[in-house]
């Protein structure tokens, strides 16, 4: 079996190893790989493994020696899965190896936009504390997070452990998620459809029509795939109808957020701030027009790379490939 990876660094720059794939074949390990090689290191691969390289059509159909795709992520909009499929080439997904970790880096990125932990460290350094006249100063107001209302957009697994943690912080909960068959929550939601409590929910909560929603959160958390129907969504009119002293949140998908309003509406006050995990393009532009944005957080897409999460996504990536040599794929998502 001749297993070639695309783009392993991420995953493994060198704490994380590749031992446990080595043993199911041939393996060859790229830490990157430029749409440009792509075709000439998949040349031959039976099973190909990618986090970020795309693999479209017009790629699959110059690979007839591919039998198997694993991505390595829970998101597998890198693939073209319809086109895989129609070529009996079956695509597997790591779900739920980073609800922790990202659950975690939400309240991180929180709890700077409460605490402006950063940004008063940074005072301190440069010299502001020792020259104050006073035994303390801050920067901008510190805010307490109980009784604030915590919004999240998605209430899959992910979205369900952040409202744990904000309710150990006291929070009131909102949500908005889109119902599935009968009224129960669906694994990956992205827009609300109903009102009324979460039924089997053991923490308060309430469902809120979108508008509601945007209009009595405190703090917005995003928590839903990219779908074509919610490309954009938070847009000027969503954050126009948003509380001034609220904060959105962001580790899902950049492309969720029309980054040109977001921008206008942290310069002209709409909104108290924003933290950042993803953006619409990664990397991004060294001249993003978001960088330097007033009460603007942003971090390089670190939320799911805990040591503990990447090692779990290793650990099923190489279950995932180990299934589909035995002839019993799963986490197959076409």
């Amino acid at each position: 079996m001749n297993i070639v990876v695309l783009d392993g660094h991420t995953l493994n720059p060198g704490d994380n190893t590749w031992s446990a794939l080595e043993q199911l074949g041939r393996l060859t390990v790229h830490a990157r790989t430029p749409p440009a090689d792509l075709l000439t290191r998949a040349a031959g691969a039976d099973v190909l493994l990618t986090n970020k390289t795309l693999i479209g059509a017009k790629e699959l159909a110059q690979l007839p020696a591919l039998k198997f795709i694993a991505v390595l992520a829970t998101g597998h909009n890198v693939v073209d899965v319809v086109a895989a499929r129609k070529r009996g080439i079956p695509v597997a997904n790591v779900p739920a190896y980073g609800t922790d970790s990202v659950a975690q880096h939400v309240f991180a990125l929180l709890l700077e936009l409460a605490n402006a932990t950063g940004e008063h460290a940074r005072s301190v350094a440069a010299g502001d504390w020792a020259a104050s006249p006073d035994f303390c100063y801050w920067r901008r107001p510190v805010l307490e997070l109980r009784g604030l209302r915590l919004g999240i957009v998605g209430f899959g697994r992910i979205g369900r452990r952040v409202a744990e943690l904000g309710h150990a912080f006291g929070m009131k909960l909102l949500v908005a998620a889109r119902a599935g068959r009968n009224g129960e929550q669906r694994p990956r939601s992205d827009i609300f459809l109903g009102t009324g409590p979460l039924e089997g929910w053991p923490i308060p909560a309430r469902h809120l029509p979108l508008g509601q929603f945007f209009a009595e959160a405190d703090v917005v958390s995003l928590h839903c795939p990219q779908i074509k129907e919610n490309f954009q969504f938070i847009n000027r009119a969503v954050l126009r109808g948003m509380k001034p002293g609220a904060f959105l949140i962001n580790t899902a998908r950049g492309t969720l957020i029309h980054e040109g309003d977001l921008l206008h509406a942290l310069q002209e006050g709409w909104i108290a701030g924003a933290a950042l995990d993803v953006l619409a393009t990664e990397p991004p532009p060294p001249d993003h027009p978001l960088f330097g944005a007033p009460r603007c957080v942003i971090t390089p897409h670190v939320a799911w790379a805990s040591g503990a999460a990447r090692r779990r996504l290793m650990a099923v990536a190489v279950e995932n490939v180990a299934a589909f040599i035995q002839g019993r794929p799963r986490n197959i998502v076409n």
